[in-house]
């Protein structure tokens, strides 16, 4: 119950954070919290963020990449840095890593100017890595953890198949 609530609030977060300029009126937006009934549903979802599963669903932009703002670009960047200089071979490394790249998630999410099939194709690949991300922040032994952050690691490569 606690992580779909800590789900939903990370995603209304990135949904509301988002600098959509044709949303600026003071529309609310309402966010269903759907509960899931049993742990087969739930670990069927990680698992299908976990193995990079969303790029059957992410689309290029009639075969190029979807143009990103800069700030996006650039945290990428910084994550994909982090991932792979990062010195983990404890649980509080890589709790230490999940508390960086989230930090860098956060810059992106807040300064996201992109608007229509680009930003919604943003958010296909930023979806599972923010569950990820939380998930490595979580990991209670190294093989976990390295488990997690090598996702992670895939995840940010393909970031840029899609995005320029």
């Amino acid at each position: 119950m606690k992580k779909t609530i800590l789900t939903t609030a990370i995603i209304s977060a990135l949904l509301i954070s988002c600098n959509d300029t044709k949303n600026e009126s003071n529309k609310t937006e309402e966010v269903t919290e759907v509960i899931k009934k049993d742990d087969t549903k739930e670990m069927a979802t990680k698992s299908h963020s976990m193995n990079n599963a969303w790029v059957e669903e992410i689309k290029l932009d009639e075969g190029s990449k979807w143009e990103a703002n800069l700030e996006t670009t650039e945290g990428v960047d910084k994550m994909l840095n982090l991932v792979k200089s990062s010195k983990t071979e404890s649980v509080k490394d890589y709790h230490s890593l999940a508390s960086d790249l989230n930090e860098t998630k956060n810059f992106v999410v807040k300064k996201c100017t992109m608007e229509g099939p680009s930003h919604d194709n943003l958010h296909i690949f930023l979806h599972p890595l923010i569950e990820k991300i939380g998930a490595l922040g979580k990991v209670s032994n190294a093989d976990e953890g390295a488990e997690i952050k090598a996702s992670i690691k895939e995840n940010l490569e393909g970031y840029y198949t899609y995005f320029q």
